[in-house]
């Protein structure tokens, strides 16, 4: 296996860590448009990382690189903005592909997350090759835990929930996201999807229906709001529910920070001319506040990421579960240097990629999580020293 994992911030450097402990692979090429940054996320992890330079918005560019390095897997680590000249780049290459966030939505064509790449779903299937599509931790893991929900621990489910919430804390910083301020713009302030089996998939406000979700291992309530997110448009193509929601804890500071920026459209992508230079207004927030990758040493406590389903056990009586995988920022950066929602969100496709490699994992066309078995994912997850974990509810 020969990788080209495309971005070297935050999770791509940390995708590297922890494949540097692993040995499925020949080569993983780490390609960013800052040769400085890729050459930085390689550094001391041994011969078999390489640095390399991308323009990611470029499928040519994507192409080009991977040929040049006889790619076999791309990873794409970057902004969901770069999804498809990436997605392109790697089919064009006749490369497999995975990604942690899917192509983006326009609620204004009603275009939903995913659209554009599962349009293309044919081809992909046609030429042999697999585009395995929202292998983060939400969407991924989560959609993990869907699946073996439905294969192991229910006979009927009424509603699969992803809840997402931490008690993570940033020393010296009033604000100071842990996640890319850019895609939790995207996906904080886009009108929210729902699914219901006999409605489909719909839209509601943004923030609306907020609930009090308890989080295990001493993370406690934390109010969780309606985001879009890809597991919404992921799991009702594989697992059978009645309903399946995405909420996110994100706290009322969060939440009047973002509205602020929407209200002053510093939200916008499209760029406005400034002192004779076009910027977009996103870019600008994103370049205003510290890199979440540089935080790690500032931050305490906790983050959880999981999936709440209820409906018929097995036996037939009612049931509620809670699926989760949390991680201690103490121990993401003690044991590989990086902060916890970042670790969290790059271990998955590390696992992914290894499976692939082994055959335990196989298939074509593009796929979500969820439709490849369950457990040797979280078998391999454990096996990484991350165990996962369940409450009976």
């Amino acid at each position: 296996m020969r990788v080209l994992l495309v971005g070297a911030g935050g999770v791509g450097s940390a995708a590297v860590a922890i494949a540097a402990r692993r040995t499925f692979f020949e080569t993983i090429v780490v390609a960013d448009h800052d040769p400085v940054r890729a050459q930085r996320a390689v550094a001391g992890h041994g011969d078999r990382f390489v640095a390399a330079q991308v323009d990611a918005s470029s499928a040519d560019a994507v192409t080009a690189l991977c040929r040049e390095h006889r790619i076999t897997h791309v990873l794409n680590a970057v902004d969901p903005r770069f999804v498809m000249p990436i997605f392109d780049g790697a089919f064009a290459a006749g490369a497999d592909y995975l990604d942690m966030a899917m192509s983006l939505s326009h609620a204004e064509t009603g275009v939903k997350l995913g659209d554009e790449q599962f349009a293309v779903a044919d081809t992909w299937s046609a030429a042999g090759r697999l585009a395995l599509c929202g292998i983060g931790v939400e969407p991924g893991l989560s959609d993990v835990f869907a699946r073996y929900a439905a294969d192991e621990l229910f006979s009927e489910i009424d509603e699969i929930g992803v809840r997402d919430g931490a008690n993570l804390t940033v020393d010296g910083y009033d604000f100071a996201p842990s996640f890319s301020i850019w895609t939790t713009i995207e996906e904080c302030l886009n009108p929210p999807v729902v699914w219901e089996r006999d409605r489909g998939w719909f839209t509601t406000e943004p923030f609306s229906e907020p609930e009090v979700f308890h989080f295990p291992e001493g993370i406690g309530p934390v109010e969780c709001v309606n985001v879009e997110h890809e597991e919404v448009l992921l799991i009702p193509r594989w697992v059978k529910a009645r309903r399946v929601t995405f909420k996110y804890g994100l706290g009322d500071e969060f939440i009047d920070v973002l509205k602020t920026l929407h209200k002053l459209g510093l939200d916008a992508v499209s760029p406005v001319r400034v002192r004779g230079v076009d910027v977009s207004p996103r870019d600008v927030v994103a370049a205003s506040l510290p890199d979440p990758a540089t935080l790690g040493a500032r931050m305490r406590g906790k983050t959880c990421a999981g999936t709440w389903v209820r409906g018929l056990g097995p036996d037939g009586q009612p049931r509620e579960v809670y699926l989760y995988h949390v991680v201690d920022n103490e121990w993401s950066m003690r044991e590989y240097g990086h902060q916890a929602v970042v670790w969290q969100t790059a271990v998955n496709p590390v696992v992914a990629l290894e499976l692939l490699a082994t055959g335990a994992w196989a298939g074509v066309g593009v796929l979500g999580p969820e439709a490849l078995p369950p457990m040797p994912f979280l078998d391999l997850l454990t096996g990484y020293g991350s165990p996962w974990g369940m409450e009976e509810r």
